[in-house]
């Protein structure tokens, strides 16, 4: 569920990069790409974790792209530099930086 997740929500961030390329803002568009897509990849990486401890590991990361993500989305979306409907997307983040959270603790507790 949450790699599923997180592949669509880096999809929907690639259409906000393309924006956000056609207007000039390289900074933004490289930071978001790069950390919104990066959630889901160390979410892939968790499922083929060495160990329960690389599992954890890999899932924090993930929760920390998440974060990383939702600063930069925050921050394009009080600068106004472009005009994109932000919301879904921060909706999205927060929904995702929610489930990693549990999964992280819910994991720690069980080692």
């Amino acid at each position: 569920m949450i790699e599923e997740r997180s592949f669509q929500f880096a999809l929907r961030t690639i259409t906000l990069v393309k924006a956000l390329r056609k207007a000039n803002e390289y900074v933004f568009a490289d930071q978001i790409l790069r950390s919104a897509t990066s959630i889901g990849s160390n979410v892939a990486e968790a499922g083929a974790g060495q160990s329960k401890k690389d599992f954890i590991a890999k899932m924090a990361i993930a929760s920390k792209e998440a974060r990383e993500t939702r600063y930069w989305l925050r921050l394009l979306k009080e600068s106004d530099l472009i005009v994109f409907h932000l919301s879904d997307l921060l909706d999205e983040v927060n929904k995702i930086i929610k489930i990693l959270t549990k999964i992280v603790k819910t994991s720690q507790l069980k080692t």
